[in-house]
This record gives C-alpha cells, sequence and structure tokens, in this order.
C-alpha cells in the first residue's frame, strides 16, 4: 500500500497496549460460547523495574458459585395424555392466559403453578390461545402460545413443573397445555440421569 492512496496509516501498538488488549479480549464473555476464562498475562521477559509504576490492572472478576443442573422435563407419556383428554384422569385446575400482555401472563402463570403445587394439584390445563387474531396491527400473532413453553422450561418455573404436552383438541389443541404439576417435596429429579 502506497501513502498517497488516499488511506490513512494504522500505527502500530505498543507493547503495553497489546498487553492490555490482551486482558481486555480474555475477560469479553461471547454471547452464545462459554465465557473464555480471564487469566493474568504470562510474566513479562523485563525486569520489575523498568515497568511503569501506573500499570492498568485487569477487572477482577469474583467467580458466581457453580449452578445446579436443571432437572430434565419429562414428557407426558401416551396413555397418560389419552387419560387426561378422555377425562380419566383429573385435570384439577385451569388457567386462561387470553389478552393478557406477556409480563402479566408470566407473572400471573408463575403464581397460578405455585398455588397449584401448594394445594397438592397434579395435572393442570394452561389456556395460552391459538394467537389467531391481534388486537391491532402493530401486535405479533400468538405471542403466548410460543412463548409458555418456553417459560415452562426456565428454572423459575422447573421447581413447580414436571413436564408438559400439548392438549388434545377437546381441551383447546394447540392452543393449550397439559402441565404435570410437581409435588411440594420430591426431590428424586434432582439432576439429569
Amino acid at each position: 500500500m502506497r501513502a498517497d492512496d488516499g488511506k490513512p496509516r494504522r500505527r502500530k501498538l505498543t507493547e503495553e497496549e497489546r498487553t492490555l488488549w490482551g486482558w481486555i479480549t480474555r475477560s469479553v464473555a461471547p454471547l452464545r460460547r462459554q465465557p473464555v476464562p480471564a487469566t493474568a498475562p504470562p510474566a513479562a521477559a523485563t525486569p520489575a523495574k523498568t515497568r511503569p509504576a501506573s500499570r492498568p490492572h485487569p477487572p477482577s472478576r469474583e467467580k458466581a458459585p457453580p449452578q445446579k443442573p436443571a432437572p430434565r422435563l419429562e414428557p407426558l407419556d401416551r396413555r397418560l395424555k389419552q387419560r387426561l383428554a378422555r377425562g380419566r384422569e383429573p385435570i384439577e385446575a385451569r388457567i386462561d392466559l387470553h389478552g393478557r400482555t406477556q409480563d402479566e401472563a408470566h407473572a400471573t402463570l408463575l403464581r397460578f403453578l405455585r398455588k397449584a403445587q401448594d394445594d397438592g394439584v397434579r395435572f393442570v390445563l394452561v389456556i395460552t390461545g391459538k394467537g389467531a387474531r391481534a388486537r391491532d396491527e402493530w401486535s405479533e400473532r400468538g405471542v403466548l402460545k410460543r412463548q409458555v413453553p418456553l417459560w415452562l422450561k426456565l428454572p423459575e418455573f422447573r421447581a413447580y413443573v414436571v413436564g408438559f404436552e400439548p392438549a388434545h383438541v377437546g381441551h383447546g389443541g394447540e392452543g393449550a397445555l397439559y402441565v404435570r404439576i410437581k409435588k411440594p417435596g420430591d426431590r428424586r429429579r434432582k439432576t439429569d440421569r
């Protein structure tokens, strides 16, 4: 590249700038991958007397305690789903989330599942709706239908939910879910097997 190309020349980084940049890049976590552990840079070959007095230090990080893995969701088996659909297995509670915003629906569903567990309920029906109509032209369709299954997999819901499946057509089909509630003292599903 020639100097008269009209492009600005890049200056070269100093050793101190390279070291600082190395610390920064190691302390940044990628969005979708596991974070790279921040480690101290290797000891410099120069003696300590020649180092600058005001050397920047990498940000200190406290490691979070390791989280226990969330238990696996257990799908409802075919026969159990048939018993629920035919009314042979009782659906002891229902909640209809139609017409609620995502925030309202999330909080309401969490309270409902907590109460169902406290009441000793085994199966509930969560009605999300199919999302056929939107309130206005700017609203998304079927937001709760997509979001509720994702919420049920979150750690905050896993204390209450053993598993869930789409409901039978007679109970709402694609717009509803059968949810099995975890017993209050159930510890056997604590870890993945």
